[in-house]
């Protein structure tokens, strides 16, 4: 599929999630349930060894570095088993603690790290996880980390039901005054035991929400970063090592790889990145887009990323598409005391 084809595909899944309609598939449903079963069957096959319990990472990371009497920046996980760091055993291995550190080292001030992603959530748990965000005796968070999207391909969750509620919190959680950076859908023919030809049914599914996802986050004023196949090369040479030990969810050295593609962008979206690098790079391929040509362009590309950069045109909304730099993250843990 070409990126305009994909392109206009994303165009018409953002287009009825925005107005209501939901009959949109993204591959068919035979396909997407023969989907299902093979997922299924992979994680009876390779199913143990996951720790069931998700590390606590909640805490304050960069505890001490001085404050200059300002509060913490306060950052705040959101979505599924990836955003809450299922398949690693320390708490320092997980997402949330990887960028919460790397977050304090760029902005030189501690960061308040919480989570309310849930393992196994669908998008449609979003309405839940953001209620408790902002039903919260504490501040809004100054940033709002949000992965979703396999569930929802391998539940069969149509595209449109999926973006809409992906849609909806990013637009409460700005409506409140958070940042919103997204994890679009990742690549869910990277996992080890899908085979062909469903390898390429569930590539091809997974662009085409994670494109659709950007749409929907960008119009209402959040940023995205494609996973894709982040992990695609380095898994195809060493998979025992950058997926964990279901062979589903990443380990230590996967969500290492996925925390630095994010980290930029979140820096980015609270002014923390170096001023020169938020212009687009022509050498890099990066420029301003309509919004689907960059959503459906950063699908196919991991570690991109697509915000909003002009008013509506005669194509519609434009994005600015980044290829930022990733810089790696060193494992963290808490410091504070109680680790809450």
């Amino acid at each position: 599929m070409t990126s305009m084809s994909r392109a206009r595909v994303a165009r018409r899944i953002a287009a009825g999630a925005a107005y209501g309609g939901g009959g949109i598939g993204l591959a068919g449903a035979a396909a997407v349930g023969l989907l299902l079963a093979e997922v299924q069957l992979a994680r009876r096959r390779v199913g143990i060894g996951t720790p069931d319990r998700v590390p606590n990472a909640r805490g304050l990371y960069g505890g001490t570095l001085p404050t200059v009497g300002e509060a913490p920046l306060r950052l705040m996980m959101l979505g599924d088993s990836t955003a809450a760091g299922q398949g690693v055993h320390r708490a320092g291995q997980t997402p949330g603690a990887l960028l919460a550190s790397g977050l304090a080292a760029v902005a030189e001030q501690p960061v308040e790290l919480d989570s309310v992603a849930q393992p196994g959530a669908c998008s449609d748990d979003l309405d839940r996880q953001v209620a408790l965000v902002l039903s919260g005796s504490g501040r809004v968070p100054d940033i709002c980390v949000i992965m979703v999207g396999a569930n929802d391909v391998t539940h069969r969750m149509p595209a449109t039901r999926s973006v809409r509620h992906l849609s909806g919190a990013v637009r409460r959680l700005r409506t409140a005054g958070a940042e919103v950076v997204v994890g679009t859908c990742p690549d869910l023919g990277t996992i080890e035991r899908v085979r062909q030809p469903l390898r390429w049914v569930a590539r091809r599914t997974s662009r085409q929400l994670a494109a659709a996802q950007t749409i929907g986050v960008v119009e209402q004023g959040g940023r995205t970063v494609s996973l894709g196949d982040l992990l695609g090369p380095e898994f195809a040479k060493n998979p025992r090592e950058l997926f964990g030990p279901d062979n589903y969810h990443p380990s230590a050295e996967g969500y290492s790889t996925a925390a630095m593609a994010v980290l930029p962008s979140v820096c980015a979206a609270l002014g923390l990145w170096p001023a020169e690098e938020e212009h687009p790079d022509a050498l890099r391929r990066e420029g301003f887009l309509p919004v689907a040509r960059a959503a459906a362009e950063a699908a196919s590309e991991a570690g991109t990323e697509v915000a909003a950069a002009m008013p509506t045109g005669p194509r519609g909304p434009w994005a600015l598409l980044k290829r930022r730099r990733r810089r790696r993250v060193a494992e963290a843990e808490p410091t504070s005391p109680s680790g809450v």
